[in-house]
C-alpha cells in the first residue's frame, strides 16, 4: 500500500485588473478501482464560494464566480491519497476474446467512448498512422492495445511546449512529437477505430527516484483506459510506454481533455492572461497523519500565501460610484 500527497498550484496572471471570473475546477482525485482519496483542500485567491457537483462519470467538479475586481487568480489544491496495488495485467488474452468484446459492447452502454470526439477523431493523418502501425483487428485486443501503446512511445518524442492544450492531433502527426495529452488523443482514436471503447484520464503521475519517464514530474499528466472482457477498464501510458499502475493518480475520465480539463473558466474586462502551473507529488509507505499541515515547498511560499490571505477590503460603493461616473 502507498500514499500519495498531491499539490497543484495554478496562477492566472492578469495584464490589467478584471472585474469578474468563473471557474470549474477538476483536481478532486478519484476514490474508485485502487486509490481512495483520503482528504482534499482547495484554496483560492482572491476567497469566494466554492461549491462542488459530481457529473455523471463520478468526476469531482468545484465552481466559483469572483464578482470583485482582481489582478490575479491562484489556486491551490491539495490532496491526500491511498493506493492499493493492481493485479498484473497479462500479455494477451486469446483470439476469442474479439467476439467476447463484441458481445459486451453490445449489451453495455458505451457508445460514449467508441464515437469520435473534439480531439480524438480518424483524420487522414490517423488513418495513415493506422496503416503505418497495422492497427487492425488482429492477434486478441489486449496484445494489439500493448503492440500500439510501445510503438506510439517508439514513433514519437516527448518534447514540452511542443503544442497546446487545444492543439489538432493533426499537429503531433505531423511532427512527430508532442506532450502526454497529445499521446493519449491519437491513442483513443486509433483504439476507437478498431471498436474497442477508450477513454481520456486526466490525473497526476509519481516520479520515483528509479523510474525513467519522458514526461515531466511538474505538470499534470493524462493517459488512457481501454475496455476489455475480463479485466474491464485498462489503462495504458503511451507516453511512458507503461501500463497504468499504482503510479498514477486518476483525477478524471472523459472522452477527450475538452471533457477533463483541470481549469475551464472565462473573465469579463479587457485583458491578456498569462498561466503558471505547479505540481508537486511526493509518496509514503506510512499512513499520514490527516491533521497535520504539510509543508510548502520554497518556490510556491509567496503563492500560497497569497491564496490563504484575507481579501482585501471592499471599496465603499459611494466610491465605487463616483469613479464609474468619473
Amino acid at each position: 500500500m502507498h500514499f500519495y500527497f498531491v499539490r497543484h498550484l495554478t496562477k492566472f496572471l492578469y495584464t490589467r485588473s478584471v472585474s469578474e471570473s468563473t471557474m470549474e475546477v477538476r483536481m478532486h482525485p478519484r476514490s474508485d478501482s485502487n486509490q481512495r482519496c483520503l482528504s482534499f483542500t482547495l484554496s483560492v485567491s482572491p476567497r469566494c464560494r466554492v461549491f462542488t457537483y459530481r457529473d455523471h462519470l463520478g468526476n469531482n467538479i468545484h465552481h466559483f464566480d469572483i464578482p470583485g475586481r482582481h489582478a490575479q487568480l491562484v489556486i491551490v489544491a491539495e490532496a491526500v491519497l491511498e493506493h492499493q496495488p493492481l493485479a498484473a495485467i497479462p500479455g494477451s488474452l486469446g483470439a476469442e476474446a474479439w467476439q467476447e468484446l463484441d458481445a459486451l459492447v453490445a449489451e453495455g452502454d458505451y457508445w460514449e467512448m467508441l464515437l469520435p470526439s473534439e480531439f480524438a477523431k480518424p483524420t487522414p493523418a490517423l488513418l495513415a498512422l493506422a496503416k503505418e502501425l497495422e492497427v487492425v483487428r488482429r492477434d486478441d485486443p489486449l496484445r494489439l492495445l500493448h503492440e500500439i501503446n510501445s510503438r506510439l512511445y517508439d514513433s514519437f518524442s516527448y518534447e514540452k511546449k511542443s503544442t497546446h492544450v487545444d492543439s489538432p492531433i493533426e499537429e503531433a502527426l505531423r511532427t512527430r512529437r508532442g506532450v502526454c495529452q497529445d499521446f493519449a488523443h491519437i491513442m483513443i482514436a486509433l483504439v476507437r477505430n478498431v471498436g474497442i471503447p477508450c477513454r481520456y484520464v486526466s490525473g497526476y503521475l509519481y516520479h520515483g527516484s528509479e523510474d525513467h519517464d519522458r514526461s515531466t514530474s511538474s505538470a499534470t499528466h493524462a493517459w488512457v483506459e481501454a475496455f476489455l472482457p475480463a479485466l474491464g477498464w485498462v489503462g495504458f501510458d503511451p507516453t511512458n510506454a507503461l501500463v497504468a499502475r499504482d503510479r498514477h493518480v486518476r483525477t478524471a475520465l472523459g472522452r477527450d481533455y475538452a471533457d477533463v480539463p483541470p481549469t475551464r473558466g472565462l473573465f469579463r474586462g479587457r485583458a491578456d492572461s498569462e498561466l503558471y502551473v505547479a505540481v508537486q507529488v511526493t509518496a509514503s509507505d506510512a499512513a499520514p497523519d490527516l491533521e497535520r499541515e504539510l509543508p510548502i515547498p520554497e518556490d510556491w511560499s509567496m503563492l500560497v500565501e497569497k491564496a490563504q490571505a484575507p481579501p482585501p477590503p471592499a471599496e465603499p460603493l459611494l466610491q465605487i460610484q463616483q469613479s464609474q461616473q468619473q
